[in-house]
């Protein structure tokens, strides 16, 4: 075989190769998870590539949904105990569903978007490469932590930490989603710096020309209503621009264990009028487009996609300078970042940006730009699927 032959014949088994992205969540909803694997998966379709998504729910068990609820019980009287069921169940039918794919496919790639999800994909391959999207945050612990739902360095905190240690040096390669989550995971588990990885922004669909809708209302943010989100600052910086005078109208997209609490502050704040609360939303980018500005208070992010959304559907961002949105927003470019303990002077960063409309402009235009060159699909599953590739050829070359 000459060699062009044998680069013909490894070219057409990468485009066989299937991607099988496994996850524990149920394909739809709106979190940053779900939307980066709807992405992929979109990307993936349109360039004829083979890609399936697996997750607990693809096991078909009728035992399933009767298991799964029985969490919301016992959390009732201990988070913690929740926790540990919904991390062993969602396990335990992912591995099952996984197996039962891997039984009838051929070549493939496991994409997994979590430690446990990748932990089940290390148990059931055979050959297979398995790849992790490290979406979380410090840690899986430091997010269930921060919901309240178990004791920060407490027994199972510390459990999850030494889980994911375990895992990650496993695994034949890592997709940070942000410098951030490379260099704090680096940090936290210097045995990772051993396994391949890169760092591949989550990506995001640019709306098509002209699907830009004119501006009827000013604020939008997207988000969990939960303690991290940090939307009860946000309602104060709202209320500090309403006391000089500027009465910006604000869409929450999003639900959570704090909404019914928002509301009340919002109405005790006399932003009754100008607070609109409108749960989960199936497709928050197509509610981005008629806003003039998308604004963020998370006191801790990897890299939100919903800041990148909001930029390719032209809208500049303002946040707090956290966790990855620096890769994301340059001040005075795609946006502006404020302070996140000082509501008076956020206040001050909001108007300053939206009483200045040559200004607003130049960053609307600065952060479609940037989306598109940057984070597109297009661009960012290229990347991704090079490297998907490039660790099935590493893969194969160790188990021949």
């Amino acid at each position: 075989m000459t060699n062009a032959t044998a680069e013909s014949a490894h070219r057409r088994d990468r485009l066989d190769t299937e991607i099988v992205m496994a996850m524990l969540m149920r394909r739809n909803g709106g979190s940053g998870v779900q939307t980066h694997v709807r992405t992929v998966r979109q990307y993936l379709d349109d360039a004829a590539r083979p890609a399936s998504v697996v997750n607990p729910f693809s096991s078909k068990d009728p035992l399933l949904p009767p298991i799964f609820g029985a969490r919301f019980a016992i959390r009732m009287f201990s988070p913690q105990a929740g926790v540990w069921w919904y991390r062993h169940w969602h396990a335990h039918y992912l591995q099952r569903a996984l197996s039962a794919h891997l039984s009838n496919a051929g070549p493939a790639v496991l994409y997994a978007q979590c430690p446990v999800s990748a932990a089940v994909a290390l148990r059931v391959r055979t050959t297979q490469p398995v790849v992790m999207a490290a979406h979380f945050n410090v840690s899986q612990a430091d997010e269930w932590a921060g919901k309240g739902e178990i004791a920060r360095f407490g027994t199972m905190f510390g459990a999850i930490r030494l889980f994911e240690e375990q895992v990650l040096t496993e695994l034949d390669g890592i997709v940070y989603v942000s410098e951030f989550a490379r260099s704090v995971l680096e940090d936290r588990m210097p045995a990772i710096r051993n396994v391949p990885g890169i760092v591949i922004p989550n990506p995001v669909n640019i709306p098509s020309p002209g699907a830009v809708s004119p501006h009827s209302a000013d604020l939008i943010t997207v988000g969990a209503l939960e303690p991290r989100k940090n939307h009860s600052y946000l309602l104060e910086v709202l209320g500090a621009a309403a006391r000089r005078g500027h009465r910006y109208t604000l869409s929450v997209v999003g639900d959570g264990p704090d909404r019914r609490a928002l509301q009340a502050q919002a109405k005790a704040l006399g932003l009754g009028d100008q607070v609109r609360f409108l749960g989960y939303q199936a497709d928050p980018p197509s509610l981005m487009a008629g806003h003039r500005l998308y604004c963020h208070t998370a006191t801790m992010e990897n890299l939100p996609i919903a800041l990148l959304e909001a930029m390719a559907g032209g809208l500049p961002v303002v946040a707090g300078a956290v966790g990855g949105i620096p890769e994301i927003v340059r001040p005075g470019q795609e946006g502006q970042f404020w302070p996140l303990d000082d509501p008076e002077a956020a206040a001050g960063v909001l108007i300053e940006v939206l009483e200045d409309p040559v200004r607003l402009r130049a960053m609307a235009a600065s952060a479609t730009v940037r989306a598109e060159a940057e984070f597109s699909s297009e661009v960012v599953g290229k990347r991704l699927v090079s490297f998907l590739e490039n660790t099935e050829i590493r893969r194969r070359k160790l188990t021949d």
